[in-house]
């Protein structure tokens, strides 16, 4: 995309967003309107606070919310000039009671994108989940359908988050829990067996597809559905509160993969983390290639601590680890071998969001209230311990009641060929106003 830096193309971008934000506001203020003038028997905390086991009440309980979001995002190109573009999203979720012991949940994104002309726009629609749930006993839940499944006690990075990988189909926000919401599920039969001490879970996901699409409206069940899949995770309290979960998740074409989840309070204030994943796979080379070779066990890892203060201040600190990733030497070779496998590298290790190099660090602070009521300020630094390049992310963000304003910015530092020196854009801000209904 060209670049624009002329007086005339910084007013088209005012224009354009303010169009966005009026054609927010005024959907959202038409949406308030009409919530406020429904009847009684349509309102949703009444219906919420209804017992589940009610059949008639169940048939009209519903609980659905709507955002609707615009932004604006200015970025720096690391090869030199600026970008603008424009963005409206809708993200709805409902989680419907139809009747007694079943409900039907859909969770939908649709972003609209302007990136750099107003004339050209594109659209991505991404189906989060879409699943029907029974619960034919208190301690049995069993569900069909399209399921975001997320696992993992990370905070930047989850190895035993088995069904991340081809799951984003477009990226609002590089913060790591907008990644893990904003994501495809993968379809499946998943049931859940609960008892007073723990869990059980068994999933099973069918191939249903050869290939992702990249069409806007497809379902795109070929990213997430393109072989047979099953996951069984087992938690179980030990001593005390320490309660720690097992994973065995496994595919028609490679060996089972086994996952731990555990944490530990350390005094009132501290919570300390472990997440391992161990199995016997290619290397993410390998895969990213398609070369052959002798698979061999890798360990991924991520490990840290979260300290919460008592003026709502909490900060993580974490530690990363990918066995299946390169180390320092064959990833110094990569960045000045071979550019065009080097480039292939990076655009699978990021599909399955791995990391490309075996050690990295990263540092997450949030502050609720900050300052004054209403303002939270949320910042992450992502470190990559091999090549020493870094991604700091920041935001600041003001609620009213039913709206928010925020403003984000990020920059990639580090050599031309590096972990983050390598992407495309410099340095981006956004601005953002959303509204929830």
């Amino acid at each position: 995309m060209p670049a624009r830096s002329s007086r005339s193309a910084a007013a088209a971008s005012v224009v354009r967003v303010a169009l966005l934000w009026t054609l927010t506001v005024t959907c959202a203020a038409a949406a308030e309107q009409a919530q406020t003038s429904a009847p009684p028997g349509d309102d949703d905390a009444a219906a919420l606070a209804l017992p589940f086991g009610d059949a008639a009440a169940a048939s009209t309980t519903r609980s659905t919310s709507v955002t609707l979001e615009a932004d604006q995002t200015d970025s720096t190109l690391a090869q030199g000039g600026s970008i603008d573009a424009q963005r409206l999203s809708i993200d709805a979720r409902s989680n419907l009671a139809l009747a007694s012991q079943w409900r039907a949940i859909l969770a939908d994104r649709l972003d609209l994108l302007w990136p750099g002309r107003f004339d050209e726009a594109q659209q991505i629609n991404t189906l989060k989940e879409a699943y029907l749930s029974w619960q034919p006993r208190a301690n049995l839940l069993l569900d069909l359908g399209r399921i975001n499944v997320r696992q993992g006690v990370g905070y930047g990075y989850n190895p035993t988050d088995f069904f991340r990988a081809d799951a984003i189909r477009a990226i609002e926000s590089i913060d790591p829990d907008s990644l893990r919401q904003n994501r495809l599920g993968t379809v499946m039969l998943r049931s859940e067996q609960l008892w007073d001490s723990g869990a059980l879970t068994e999933v099973y996901a069918p191939k249903l597809a050869e290939h992702a699409s990249a069409a806007p409206f497809d379902p795109d069940v070929g990213a997430t559905n393109a072989q047979n899949r099953w996951l069984i995770s087992l938690s179980q309290r030990l001593i005390g509160s320490w309660s720690p979960q097992w994973l065995l998740e496994g595919t028609d074409s490679g060996a089972p993969q086994l996952g731990w989840n555990t944490t530990a309070a350390l005094g009132d204030a501290t919570v300390a983390y472990l997440e391992l994943a161990s199995g016997e796979s290619p290397s993410l080379w390998r895969q990213a290639l398609g070369l052959p070779g002798e698979d061999s066990v890798h360990t991924r890892a991520a490990m840290g601590f979260t300290y919460s203060a008592a003026n709502k201040l909490t900060v993580t600190l974490e530690y990363e680890y990918d066995g299946a990733a390169l180390s320092a030497s064959a990833w110094s070779a990569a960045r000045h071998a071979n550019l065009a496998a080097y480039g292939r590298y990076r655009e699978f290790v990021a599909a399955q969001q791995e990391l490309p190099t075996q050690h990295s660090a990263f540092g997450y602070l949030t502050w609720q209230d900050a300052f004054i009521r209403h303002l939270d300020l949320a910042a992450f630094l992502r470190l990559d311990l091999v090549d020493h390049s870094s991604l700091p992310y920041a935001e600041a963000r003001y609620h009213w009641t039913h709206l928010d304003a925020a403003v984000r910015w990020q920059r990639y530092s580090g050599d031309a060929s590096s972990d983050y020196g390598a992407a495309p854009t410099r340095q981006s801000a956004q601005l953002l106003l959303d509204y929830y209904f």
